[in-house]
């Protein structure tokens, strides 16, 4: 490992991530951190998952390192591999290899997108052995009680190609998540932006008549983190029916008819 190149404590989370509770779900974390189990978050995008994990890392005052997931990431993006520095060849270690050694939380972030033989990287990590094998290394790394695994995955874009499987889901503590009810949904946009009450309220109202529309011309409708981007263009002097259209309908579809249709309730609301 590259000791130099990687401070845990440029990880960790000072300020308290603004954060909202739904139900029980930060009483549920901490105690599956104290047993040393995974946690599992699921739900749609925008809906507040990684907001979560930045909360939970600030409150536990572990480092969080995050993963985004992709088509591409394979195991070695994980857990490391040999790169050539000057006439040497040394081994860096990958995030999850990192997260290990320290006793970081190790978020990946929408683990479906990843390919299929990464995921099984993590399960010895996920289990009563909770180790981490690095085969090019010949080294086993055993997590401390301070290192906690953690996924995420939107169960609505769920497919045959792309499903988390039974082995791996299994062997997580489950969290789902969905968007907030209309009250606490218009507190978390006045909180994070400093739009005032009248306009929370109709954002919110805006959002569900999007959501009505999944499954009838929408993948998604608007996420709680598109009415704050939004409610900001908003503070900050945009038109309202732009900022709804920038932030929100361009963003959720780009088929023309709905877009003009989404664009009309948008109007109506502003």
């Amino acid at each position: 490992m590259d000791a130099t190149s990687f401070k845990s404590e440029n990880y960790i989370i000072e300020e308290e991530p603004f954060y909202y509770p739904v139900r029980d779900e930060i009483e549920v974390f901490e105690s599956a951190y104290k047993n040393q189990l995974p946690v599992l978050l699921k739900g749609p995008t925008g809906c507040g998952k990684t907001r979560f994990m930045e909360h939970m890392s600030w409150r536990l005052k572990r480092p969080l390192i995050t993963v985004s997931c992709h088509d591409d990431l394979t195991a070695s993006d994980l857990v490391g591999r040999y790169l050539i520095q000057g006439s040497d060849t040394v081994w860096i270690d990958g995030p999850l290899a990192r997260a290990v050694r320290v006793g970081a939380i190790c978020y990946l972030d929408e683990i479906v997108e990843a390919r299929k033989d990464t995921t099984v990287v993590i399960h010895p990590l996920c289990d009563d052995r909770r180790v981490l094998p690095i085969e090019k290394v010949g080294e086993v790394l055993e997590a401390t009680s301070d290192f906690c695994m953690a996924i995420s995955y939107n169960p609505g874009y769920q497919s045959i190609l792309k499903d988390l499987k039974q082995s791996t889901r299994q062997r997580f503590v489950a969290l789902e998540f969905d968007y907030p009810e209309a009250n606490i949904e218009q507190s978390i946009i006045e909180s994070e932006t400093g739009a005032d009450k009248e306009l929370s309220t109709a954002l919110v109202k805006f959002a569900h008549m999007t959501r009505n529309l999944k499954g009838n011309g929408l993948d998604e409708g608007a996420s709680t983190r598109l009415l704050v981007h939004a409610a900001k263009l908003i503070v900050s002097g945009v038109n309202p029916t732009t900022a709804c259209r920038c932030s929100i309908s361009e963003a959720i579809t780009d088929d023309p008819d709905m877009l003009k249709a989404v664009n009309e309730l948008s109007s109506a609301l502003f």
